[in-house]
């Protein structure tokens, strides 16, 4: 099977009780997130710009009937298509993760406000902030219309949005912490029709995005800030997204789920 193509009767009959969207999966956190869905019986849909990646990350998962396919989630016309061409070939989206997101640190240092540029800004605030939005929408719009059994939305947020963050930019604390805001109000107006919305908030996790700020060499030093002394793995975030999407799940709504090893205790 080619990875590109999402068209079949067989792999339709396959995928139609749990089909699952996941945006921004082709590597890290992403691609961990989609291995726990497929390993769990769902068949997974990865959205990236990094198709190539996307491609062998979906070609290595378990399972049958996966797929990648090209998606800049900032883009309106993009996230509706796509939506459509899924839903029209496969059938009705069961499970949407929102996971593609991005983090800008000129020489690999977080700038202060007042040196932070208005594209890097807006640029951060359309990847995680309006694509969640155009994402959650486009799934929601589908959903009013045709629901679906276990219908499922989660968010990815960050530890930095909780704490204003020590490494990311205030770009990237500010999208977050709109996604945060964001995942609770769909919440409220997703229930009614059966569908729970609950984010992931990572903390330090050794993924291609922490090491843009922090080299191996730090890794000692950043653990024994963590009561578990140790930094956290995408796998640890992929269990979290995995029980949210699951039945087990049915009465958690509008919950922030942390997985920062203690990191951040309330």
């Amino acid at each position: 099977m080619k990875n590109a193509t999402v068209s079949g009767s067989a792999e339709k009959t396959e995928s139609v009780t749990r089909l699952a969207l996941l945006t921004g999966g082709a590597r890290g956190i992403g691609a961990a997130i989609a291995q726990r869905l497929a390993a769990d019986g769902l068949t997974v849909i990865i959205a990236d710009l990094e198709i190539e990646a996307a491609q062998a990350t979906a070609a290595a998962l378990p399972g049958k009937g996966h797929a990648a396919l090209r998606l800049d989630v900032s883009v309106e016309s993009e996230v509706e298509a796509l939506f459509d061409r899924i839903e029209a070939e496969r059938g009705p989206i069961s499970v949407l993760v929102c996971n593609a997101g991005i983090l800008i640190l000129p020489g690999g240092q977080r700038l202060p406000i007042w040196e932070t540029s208005l594209d890097d800004w807006e640029k951060t605030h359309a990847v995680n902030a309006r694509g969640t939005f155009l994402c959650c929408r486009a799934y929601l719009r589908r959903r009013v219309k045709t629901p679906v059994e276990h219908g499922r939305i989660v968010t990815l947020g960050s530890v930095a949005a909780q704490l204003g963050g020590y490494r990311s930019s205030s770009a990237y604390i500010a999208s977050k912490a709109g996604v945060l805001g964001f995942t609770k109000a769909a919440a409220r107006e997703a229930a009614p029709y059966g569908i729970t919305v609950n984010a992931v908030a990572p903390g330090v996790i050794d993924a291609p995005m922490l090491r843009q700020s922090l080299s191996p060499e730090g890794d000692a030093a950043m653990a024994a800030a963590i009561p578990l002394n140790r930094l956290g793995t995408p796998e640890d975030v992929a269990s979290a997204v995995g029980y949210l999407v699951s039945p087990a799940a049915g009465y958690l709504t509008g919950v922030t789920i942390d997985v920062n090893g203690g990191y951040r205790m309330q």
